[in-house]
């Protein structure tokens, strides 16, 4: 039996349809102007295909938060995916006052329009469940005006909101084509892996890093997990090894007690599965130092992983079936520090294998190298992701399920 709907299951001609995507993008900070529309990119197909089908098509979406700088209108955005659908997507400076209304039961089959950020409503981003969501006033606004409900918001989908999980209890629902593909895609890594399946866990933070290897490790999902980045520091200072002032400076925020002891006691339960440094880089003079672990500590933080690292992990990923990677192995962004993030990534695509990647940042970087078309699969989702590898379900993909069961 399916556990939820997707674009093959309804017939959208004629009707309205309520499109949830994530949207939400970086800004330049001064001119609040989009700095990189990929999320954009990455429903087009499904907006595209509804419109296609003669569908009235309603689509929500967010940017930021209240009180975040970044919290704007989605005029922007409109502009953005009627670039990349070549259609016109008309944008609708409300939600679900008399404006958002009327342009909704006016619509023309075929036409697209987007409404404001769906964050300007205090119901979207109350914690509450899917039946009481259903109760809100975006949904009784709304619900009656529509056919369908279609959620293609992956990025999202670890949140309990309004637009994410009010909608499937009051109308048929399902998973838009990105949302289902990101579904697959990660289903393949996770439930049926080719072995061994290598996992790398990078990045700024690793406050999740020990519950994830306890899940992917002591659930057999990975055969064992490399760490780079602060989560590779972390576990070498778990080991005793004293960084330096500099590095631990960077891990202070999240270095807890609680943590070092978790990652500890992942050390000693997973033993050699777990792969850590060899060697870091520094800068020192304006020029990249490559510094041995046994040679720590060092003045300077730690801002890549260096060679002989990248000679031992880059070994073990091609010889894997499966690779996945969450988080850069440094600072990426700094010329001469993305020696490590990229080598890995070479490794994953030459070795032949399914190569999945995930997560903003890590994404960033696979632009940056020219690389990210060269994948098996790139999900651009953070925190979904996140929930995702730490084995949680995901609220808007249970939502989608009920409305599959119920409706």
């Amino acid at each position: 039996m399916k556990e939820f709907n997707t674009l093959d299951d309804f017939d959208f001609r004629d009707k309205t349809v309520l499109l949830r995507v994530d949207i939400n993008c970086p800004l330049d900070r001064e001119s609040l102007i989009i700095t990189n529309d990929s999320r954009i990119r990455k429903i087009a197909p499904t907006v595209t295909e509804l419109s296609s089908k003669s569908a009235k098509l309603v689509i929500l979406a967010h940017q930021s938060r209240k009180g975040k700088w970044d919290f704007i209108p989605l005029q922007q955005h409109a502009e953005a995916l009627a670039r990349y659908t070549r259609r016109e997507v008309r944008f609708v400076p409300d939600i679900i006052g008399n404006p958002a209304q009327a342009a909704i039961r006016s619509m023309q089959p075929g036409e697209i329009i987007l409404l404001d950020n769906v964050r300007n409503l205090d119901c979207e981003t109350e914690k509450k469940s899917m039946q009481d969501h259903s109760q809100s006033e975006l949904v009784k606004a709304l619900a009656p005006l529509a056919d369908y409900y279609i959620c293609d918001a992956f990025g999202a989908a670890h949140r309990s909101q309004c637009s994410l999980v009010g909608f499937q209890a009051r109308l048929p629902s399902a998973a838009g084509r990105l949302m289902a593909k990101e579904l697959y895609a990660l289903r393949s890594v996770f439930d049926e892996p080719r072995r061994p399946s290598t996992f790398i866990l990078g990045g700024a933070k690793f406050g999740d890093s020990s519950p994830m290897i306890d899940h992917v490790l002591g659930t057999g999902k990975a055969d064992r997990v490399i760490l780079v980045g602060l989560a590779g520091n972390a576990f070498i200072k778990a080991m005793g090894v004293d960084l330096g002032s500099a590095s631990e400076a960077a891990l202070k925020e999240e270095f807890t007690d609680a943590n070092l002891q978790a990652a500890k006691q992942m050390l000693q339960k997973y033993g050699p599965r777990i792969l850590l440094p060899q060697d870091i880089a520094v800068e020192k003079d304006g020029e990249r130092v490559e510094v041995p672990i046994g040679d720590l500590p060092y003045s300077e933080p730690a801002l890549d992983i260096g060679k002989a690292s990248m000679e031992k992990f880059c070994k073990v990923i091609q010889c894997s079936g499966t690779c996945f990677m969450s988080g850069p192995a440094g600072m990426y962004e700094k010329v001469g520090f993305g020696e490590g993030t990229k080598a890995l990534m070479l490794a994953m695509i030459d070795s032949g294998g399914q190569a999945v990647i995930g997560g903003g940042h890590t994404v960033g970087a696979a632009d940056l190298f020219d690389l990210t078309d060269r994948f098996s699969y790139v999900s651009t989702a953070g925190g979904a992701l996140e929930t995702y590898l730490l084995g949680k379900p995901l609220p808007a993909v249970e939502a989608l399920k009920h409305s599959c069961r119920c409706l």
